[in-house]
């Protein structure tokens, strides 16, 4: 962990899209990277016209291209934690895969990243399969919202918090044994929000209250390029999604001190400074 007298400045990977608008995405990621003490590096899968009320267009990046961009990276410099947002295709997730299997020491963050703020799909319908087979079993933590979460397992969708111990105990037998689960469940109404992770036997519940406000863009992206970020710098599993928890609940608390665009604005990733 110590270069000379220096602690060492982890890097940290993110493998996702580019909104141009700055709030999710590589540009996200990337600020999540910084503003958690970590060198951050993308590789670019999709290019999208988008902003904080839609998204207008995708253009994927050619799958030999992402390729090369990850093996570049790899073949220089030493990576300490990766952090994978949008995909898009099946194509594009069998291809991240493939170059993945190498680097199964290196914690992996998936964010299955499928449905924009704004509502706009970004993840085909025949990529869910290819992410659940392809992706999943060399992942380290899967993120998903509660949307994400019966969507990627097949499970029916939950209205009450008190059905997220269910469903995390029927999800979390389908993940492989070294992934763990992270349940986001910012979507269920109520004054305060609850996030599981660890085990069925064993769950932990972080409680926030709610903030009410209408800059959350990219809220998702931010949360698990924060816990790459934390699992890099050495963290456990635990103090990792504790860490990142505070970290986005502070960053969407003072996003209303930015003022960017007309929807769903950006959380403020450096309100520390």
């Amino acid at each position: 962990m110590e270069k000379g007298t220096e602690k060492r400045i982890p890097n940290v990977l993110s493998i996702a899209g580019v909104d141009p608008s700055g709030g999710a995405g590589i540009l996200a990621d990337v600020k999540a990277f910084s503003a958690c003490g970590c060198y951050g590096m993308a590789v670019i899968t999709a290019l999208t016209a988008q902003n904080t009320c839609s998204v207008s267009g995708v253009q994927m990046v050619p799958t030999d291209f992402v390729r090369l961009q990850l093996q570049s990276v790899f073949q220089d410099i030493d990576v300490h934690a990766v952090k994978i947002g949008m995909l898009g295709t099946a194509r594009m997730i069998r291809r991240v895969a493939e170059v993945l299997r190498r680097y199964t020491e290196i914690p992996i963050v998936l964010d299955p990243v499928m449905v924009a703020k704004s509502g706009d799909r970004l993840l085909s319908a025949d990529a869910i399969t290819a992410m659940r087979e392809e992706l999943l079993p060399l992942a380290s933590v899967v993120t998903p919202n509660l949307p994400e979460a019966c969507t990627l397992f097949q499970r029916s969708e939950i209205t009450e918090r008190g059905d997220m111990p269910a469903l995390f105990a029927k999800i979390y037998a389908q993940l492989p044994t070294t992934c763990h689960l992270y349940l986001k469940g910012g979507h269920l109404h109520g004054d305060d929000l609850v996030d599981c992770y660890g085990t069925p036997a064993q769950l932990y519940r972080i409680r926030r209250q709610r903030i009410h406000t209408k800059n959350t863009h990219g809220t998702g992206c931010t949360l698990s390029s924060a816990i790459a970020a934390y699992l890099a710098h050495g963290y456990s599993y635990a103090q990792a999604f504790e860490a990142a928890q505070a970290y986005i609940y502070q960053a969407i608390l003072h996003a209303d001190q930015l003022e960017v665009g007309h929807g769903h604005g950006p959380t403020h990733h450096f309100w520390k400074k």
